[in-house]
């Protein structure tokens, strides 16, 4: 799978000074989004005494990676929705589509972005040594 590496590595104007590479791509949108599908599954899997099909869960396990062409389908239902998580629900919904009714159901946009935040966190390693002087 060929990735951009713009969505591969977190970016801001401090990251190449303070950022080791580990850091960098744990914290990247491709990272935060793959984290963000996981949640879903998870909800999902939870709700699954809601008649949710095994299709819609096979679907989305296969699609827990985030492609180039996830990322713009995303841009393009930003346009339209104007919410970050929203676009990003359509477009795991344009490549799950058995899940794409059920795959944000229940759950709010802060419960999406705050979990994914302190996972992220909670998985992130700690200072490098070369970068604390």
């Amino acid at each position: 799978m060929q990735c951009s590496l713009r969505t591969n590595t977190y970016q801001t104007s401090l990251t190449a000074k303070y950022c080791n590479p580990e850091m960098a791509q744990l914290f990247s949108q491709r990272s935060r989004h793959l984290q963000r599908r996981r949640l879903w599954l998870l909800l999902v899997g939870l709700r699954k005494s809601l008649a949710i099909t095994t299709d819609a869960l096979e679907q989305m396990k296969q699609h827990l990676e985030v492609t180039d062409q996830d990322f713009e389908t995303a841009r393009a239902e930003e346009l339209i929705r104007r919410h970050d998580v929203m676009a990003h629900v359509h477009a795991f919904g344009a490549v799950a589509p058995a899940a794409a009714s059920i795959t944000h159901y229940g759950a709010t946009s802060c419960f999406v972005n705050d979990n994914t935040k302190l996972i992220l966190m909670r998985n992130a390693p700690g200072p490098s040594p070369s970068r604390t002087t």
